[in-house]
């Protein structure tokens, strides 16, 4: 798996689970969900992700929407 479709997986897990925390324990998770989608928004127009990063620093083999 390349950092792209990690970056894909861990942000729709992120979003996945604060909208199920939202509904079970706090309104206030939808924050966190917020964060998350603001993230992925000005990554779109920046190509700058820090999750990115720190995967490319883990080793991961990079795809090609977050190339250095």
């Amino acid at each position: 798996m390349n950092i792209d479709r990690m970056v894909f997986a861990i942000a729709g897990t992120f979003i996945l689970v604060s909208l199920a925390l939202s509904q079970l324990h706090s309104i206030y998770w939808l924050w966190f969900t917020a964060f998350v989608g603001a993230n992925m928004l000005q990554a779109a127009f920046t190509g700058f992700c820090p999750l990115a990063k720190i995967l490319a620093k883990l080793g991961i083999k990079s795809g090609c929407a977050f190339q250095e």
